[in-house]
């Protein structure tokens, strides 16, 4: 059997210049090439869209995550292509990879088998350098803040209440908690400081959730980057920052355009941590996107508690965009695992584990159909070792709730094997759609926001809080930030916030311990369980299979 990479590397791709003209309309002139397959649109061209009519929006979640796969993005890439293959103009959507999970456990997030997008290895690696970009940014303003206090500290910003950190972009987990400014008076003053990776970064959020380059340095002034020892906000504006910041960040605003296996045009740009930020790619990408497509397929992060709620309550309700579908993928193979199998015998049927497990799936589907309104379909992602019996028993609980599901073939044979699922999404996604249909309004308190988040998404009889998150929350209520949305950051893989509790449970509490404004992403974290901004890398991480050929070739990537 062909890795991912390998089948990626004997695809025939043709020139991102002729994707943009005959896919897509687009005048040589709207790009700026990176290399023969890859290019980024230009902000001026952009502009030239905005009076075009917008097409529909699909998106693409899953279940919890699981160690047995449900191939999201996989699937996300093979409907595209199959909407182009039975006729509808499609664009592909997605996040952009980050360096720490590909060299760490994930490996690469180009899709996978015969439905990814390519070039995978520049996909996955350094891309069109917009992370570096982000990074590059918010370490200037960590840089800024310290300079600041060295030379007299006019803002009389308080050393102990900091709390912009540095970023890289890799999985280091030495750096999650350090001290800098040592070794005497030149170098500033000792503190505490810590690093997270460039996903989590507010630099990451805000630059996917900008309209333009005048939105984009307007957020960046409003950052929040500690407290006075008068108890007053510093933001990047005070430290003038932003001008600077927008300009190393102006080339990364611009969406990137590179295509499918099958030549089909996907834009992948952005990519936020999917749990202390929105998860999803670039507003601007699904933007151009609607305006050159009939159809866009785009996904959240995780799952559809965690990654859809956050798209359909930040992504949303910021942008004005509501989708016309949603596609709920699932695999037998990962439901048996919510039902409690074994990760070591998820090929054996198993029909009794299957069943416990799909009450995980009947829960994401009442929450999009119910809580959001949106009518749904279920991609079954098959995989070889499903049985006829799995599949029969599966189809029969989901006809119950009055959702279709589709049986779905795209790895193994592209967008041939996710015709059927284009049909069905086509079907349901009838004009003029469904009307955005919020967890919560603007004015809710933000306690009643996470309430309502917790109890109608979760399951769980309520929130708790420590004094020190439930008094930063009253503070932020005080301070005007009330009408801001809330991003639930807790692990994706359990409704609770412990990640070895499977299946669909119901009246737990969410814990939040902490409580952090992003006052230029324009939403409030509040981190729940033992969730990390800087992950770590496992025993033996993916890195230790990637390599290079004498001949420059990537190998081992996925």
């Amino acid at each position: 059997m062909q890795s991912d990479i390998e089948i990626a590397q004997k695809a025939t791709l043709l020139p991102v210049a002729q994707i943009a003209r005959e896919r897509l309309g687009l005048p040589d002139e709207a790009l700026v090439a990176y290399g023969h397959h890859k290019a980024k649109i230009t902000l001026p061209h952009l502009r030239t869209l905005e009076g075009s009519p917008d097409g529909r929006l699909v998106l693409v979640t899953g279940i919890n995550p699981t160690p047995a796969g449900e191939g999201k993005t996989t699937t996300t890439v093979g409907l595209g292509d199959a909407l182009n293959r039975i006729g509808q103009r499609a664009i592909v959507c997605l996040r952009e990879p980050s360096l720490g999970p590909v060299f760490g456990l994930k490996g690469g997030a180009a899709g996978g088998g015969y439905a990814q997008v390519v070039p995978m290895e520049d996909i996955n690696l350094h891309f069109t350098g917009d992370f570096q970009a982000i990074a590059l940014a918010h370490n200037l303003l960590s840089a800024l803040i310290d300079n600041h206090i060295h030379h007299g500290n006019a803002l009389r910003i308080d050393l102990r209440r900091i709390t912009w950190k540095r970023v890289v972009d890799m999985n280091d987990r030495a750096l999650r908690d350090i001290t800098i400014g040592l070794g005497g008076p030149g170098n500033g003053y000792p503190r505490e400081d810590g690093f997270d990776i460039v996903v989590a970064s507010e630099i990451m959020a805000i630059l996917c959730l900008a309209t333009s380059l005048a939105d984009l340095k307007a957020r960046i002034a409003r950052i929040v980057v500690a407290t006075s020892l008068d108890g007053k906000p510093v933001t990047a504006a005070d430290l003038q920052a932003q001008g600077a910041m927008t300009a190393l960040l102006r080339d990364a605003l611009q969406p990137n355009l590179v295509q499918t296996l099958e030549n089909n045009p996907a834009f992948i740009h952005g990519g936020p941590f999917a749990n202390i930020a929105h998860g999803c790619n670039s507003a601007i990408a699904t933007r151009t996107a609607l305006k050159l497509g009939d159809w866009v397929v785009t996904e959240a992060g995780f799952g559809a508690d965690l990654g859809a709620e956050k798209f359909l309550d930040i992504k949303c309700r910021k942008t004005g965009l509501w989708p016309s579908a949603v596609v709920i993928v699932a695999s037998v193979r990962a439901l048996k695992y919510q039902g409690g199998a074994d990760a070591k015998q998820l090929s054996v049927e198993d029909l009794p584990k299957l069943e416990a497990g799909i009450a995980t799936l009947e829960r994401h589907i009442d929450n999009m159909t119910r809580e959001f309104g949106l009518p749904c379909v279920v991609a079954l992602n098959h995989f070889v070792h499903d049985t006829a019996a799995e599949v029969a028993l599966l189809q029969q609980r989901v006809a119950a709730t009055g959702v279709p599901l589709v049986v779905a073939r795209h790895w193994a044979e592209g967008g041939r094997g996710a015709e059927d699922l284009a049909r069905a999404v086509v079907a349901c996604a009838t004009p003029p759609g469904p009307a955005p249909q919020y967890l919560y309004p603007d004015a809710a308190t933000l306690w009643d926001k996470a309430e309502a988040v917790a109890r109608k998404i979760y399951r769980a009889a309520g929130i708790s809080a420590s004094a020190k998150a439930r008094a930063m929350l009253e503070r932020l209520q005080a301070q005007g930030y009330g009408h801001l949305p809330v991003c639930i950051a807790k692990t994706p893989y359990s409704f609770t916030t412990d990640p070895a509790i499977r299946g669909a449970v119901q009246g737990h509490t969410i814990d939040v311990r902490e409580v952090r404004l992003s006052a230029g992403a324009e939403f409030v974290v509040l981190v729940c369980g033992d969730i990390m901004t800087m992950p770590g890398l496992p025993a033996v991480p993916a890195a230790a299979s990637i390599d290079v050929d004498d001949d420059g070739r990537i190998v081992g990537l996925f």
